[in-house]
C-alpha cells in the first residue's frame, strides 16, 4: 500500500480531482501555500494498492498543466512589490508527487 501526496496547482486541482474520481480513486483534498511562488496549491493525500501508483501519477500528469509565472526579483524582498519588481519568469510544472509507503491501513 501506498500513500501518494499530490501537490496541484489550484487552477488544475478540479480537473484532477475528477479524472481520479471517474477512475474510481479517491483523495483527501487540503489547501496549502507554496514556499517558493508563494501561491494557492491543492495538496491530495491518495491511498493506493503498489500497483495502481503509475495510473494515478498519469491521470495527475496528464490534467497539470505546466505553465509560465513571474517572479519577484531579490530586489524587491522586504520592501513590498511594485510593478517592476515582477519581471522574472519562471516555469513551474503542473504538480509535485511524493509516493511514500503505508505500513498501516485501517478505515475506522
Amino acid at each position: 500500500m501506498k500513500l501518494i501526496i499530490a501537490i496541484v496547482n489550484n487552477d488544475d486541482s478540479v480537473k484532477v480531482i475528477s479524472a481520479l474520481t471517474k477512475e474510481g480513486f479517491f483523495s483527501t483534498k487540503l489547501s496549502t501555500t507554496g514556499g517558493f511562488l508563494l501561491a494557492g496549491n491543492t495538496t491530495l493525500l491518495i491511498g493506493a494498492e503498489d500497483d495502481k501508483v503509475q495510473r494515478i501519477k498519469e491521470i495527475i500528469s496528464g490534467h497539470s498543466a505546466t505553465r509560465e509565472k513571474n517572479l519577484p526579483t531579490s530586489a524587491a524582498l522586504g520592501r513590498g512589490l511594485s510593478p517592476t519588481d515582477v519581471n522574472l519568469k519562471a516555469k513551474v510544472k503542473g504538480a509535485t508527487v511524493f509516493v511514500l509507503d503505508v505500513d498501516s491501513f485501517e478505515k475506522l
